[in-house]
């Protein structure tokens, strides 16, 4: 096996590590077909997966809003044990776990993991920072909370518009994205929570507009708030951003990548990414 490529498949009921090259899902999918799926990115850090809890709730949540069977939570973590088993302490890696509705029509659902090395432009943004641009998503902010076949809060399969997006933002010299709302309020980034600084106050939008309730964002709130750090759901604006003490970008697997540059203009951080990087450090 690949020694930073790692595969396991759960199939009725068993666990099995497989070949990075062996085939393990049939072409009609339909999680391949259609996007039909959900999805979770578990960071794998000094060979262990301290964080996986709260991504094993998500994936349950995203599975019950898709109406997608669930192999059960243990499933789950003997699947990413399987894919982590060995994995050198010293390498940060990346575990994709899927779930699709497989074959459908009563079927079982596909479930597998994928386990790679932390890409490494992944770690240079965690370390130098990110340039960003903002993005309309083209929804109104309070119309996915009344529009549940959007699937609002879901990490589903379907990102195609979310690597567009990305694509969008290399080709203007820029990093990541902030998407927003038809009225200008903030939404997230394709693969991020936003998080800002601003008057003493940790700031991040409300879950209510669509977004995804990040795994990364809770932790560090419930941290920021033990060390009295105030926190905040705010429905901020790009202009909040533009006028925070500092912005970052949240993932399970980047961390908090601080917005160097926001819509062109550069921008600091006030210092306060070393605090912020202290706390998820914990």
């Amino acid at each position: 096996m690949t020694a930073l490529r790692r595969v396991a498949l759960w199939t009725d009921g068993t666990v099995r590590a497989v070949a990075p090259d062996e085939p393990v899902v049939t072409a009609f999918d339909q999680g391949l077909g259609r996007g039909d799926g959900v999805f979770e990115s578990v960071l794998v850090t000094g060979g262990r997966t301290p964080h996986l809890d709260a991504h094993l709730t998500r994936l349950r949540r995203s599975a019950e809003l898709l109406e997608l069977t669930h192999p059960g939570e243990e499933a789950v973590r003997t699947l990413v044990a399987a894919a982590s088993a060995d994995w050198p302490a010293d390498v940060d890696g990346a575990c994709r776990v899927f779930l699709t509705r497989g074959l459908g029509a009563g079927e079982p659902p596909t479930l597998l993991a994928l386990l790679a090395a932390v890409p490494a432009e992944t770690l240079r943004q965690r370390e130098t920072g990110i340039a960003v641009v903002t993005l309309s998503l083209g929804v109104p902010a309070d119309f996915r909370a009344t529009a549940p076949w959007l699937l609002g809060g879901a990490k589903t399969l379907s990102y195609a518009v979310n690597m567009a997006a990305q694509r969008h933002a290399h080709a203007a010299g820029a990093d990541d994205v902030v998407f927003t709302s038809l009225e200008g309020r903030l939404f997230e980034g394709p693969t991020s929570t936003v998080v800002w600084a601003a008057d003493g106050r940790l700031h991040t939008p409300p879950v209510e507009t669509g977004i995804l309730a990040g795994t990364t964002q809770a932790r560090l709130f419930a941290r920021a708030e033990a060390d009295g750090w105030p926190t905040a759901v705010t429905a901020g604006t790009v202009a909040d951003l533009h006028e925070a003490d500092a912005v970052w970008l949240l993932s399970g697997i980047r961390g908090a990548a601080r917005v160097t540059r926001l819509d062109g203009v550069q921008r600091d951080d006030a210092g306060l990414t070393a605090r912020v990087a202290e706390l998820l450090a914990r």
